[in-house]
């Protein structure tokens, strides 16, 4: 009488369940018990018995040469989880804001006794913008052969370190009446855009006078929402077209023996 069936799980790290010869337990009899019998197997894996179901045949053989056999069914379960082991990584943004990931980009060394059927993050978490500068909490479920599921968590630490596009534009400056004239980075500014997000625009130099007539360099600088910087130079032209003030006033000149008088500008600057 053949033993009955059995329901083993993996040995631990194994894919297998051990169960040798000697633990199994049957019955059988025989005419001649007392001349002895052989009981035999058609085992194929060594008593270590894959996941899965196996049927297994015992022959009874006696002394004289008689034999019959019985069969009975092995079952091996795989109940341990995967060992999910994670990474922290760190991830740069293009110059348009995006970066992607994938789930090996965090996956640590995962194993698994019977193999890894799949690692996956959620959809979620593959995509990374702007609004996520800085530290993200991200989830690794890993999941074997069998359907057992384990996971672990990883920190997504996104920078940006992608300097603002700074873009100048040259413009001219009139000084006013009293010789005076100012700018602000705006006016100097052509269009500086970051992915994400122009912080800042600062100038070297805002106030222009007689002394700056001509052209002059003056450099933009542009920071990100993240502390990036670039910057770009602009020619600012200062040009002084406010006429003179003329004042004229009535003089007095007296003629001289030869009937003649000369006068020059300076008798004038007084009143000018």
């Amino acid at each position: 009488e053949c033993m009955h069936d059995l329901t083993l799980t993996t040995d631990p790290g194994l894919c297998t369940a051990n169960s040798p010869f000697e633990d199994w337990t049957y019955i059988y009899t025989d005419n001649c018990l007392s001349e002895g019998i052989t009981v035999t197997d058609d085992n194929p894996y060594n008593y270590d018995f894959p996941v899965g179901g196996t049927t297994v045949t015992l022959t009874f053989t006696d002394n004289a040469g008689n034999s019959s056999n019985c069969s009975f069914d092995v079952t091996v379960t795989d109940d341990e989880a995967p060992d999910a082991v994670c990474q922290d990584i760190t991830v740069q943004l293009d110059a348009t804001g995006n970066a992607t990931i994938a789930s090996g980009d965090i996956d640590g060394g995962s194993t698994d006794n019977c193999g890894i059927a799949s690692l996956e993050i959620t959809a979620d978490d593959t995509d990374w913008t702007c609004a996520e500068v800085g530290e993200n909490s991200v989830t690794l479920t890993v999941t074997d052969v069998n359907g057992n599921v384990s996971s672990c968590d990883a920190t997504v630490t996104v920078e940006d370190n992608v300097p603002p596009i700074a873009v100048c534009v040259d413009i001219t400056v009139e000084l006013d009446a009293a010789g005076n004239g100012s700018i602000t980075a705006a006016d100097i500014d052509g269009g500086s855009t970051d992915a994400c997000g122009v912080e800042s625009t600062t100038i070297d130099e805002t106030e222009f006078n007689c002394d700056n007539l001509g052209a002059n360099t003056v450099t933009l600088t542009v920071t990100d929402v993240n502390g990036n910087t670039s910057t770009c130079q602009a020619s600012v032209t200062v040009e002084d077209n406010i006429p003179p003030v003329a004042i004229s006033t009535d003089l007095t000149v007296q003629l001289d023996v030869n009937g003649t008088a000369f006068i020059i500008a300076e008798d004038l600057e007084s009143i000018s």
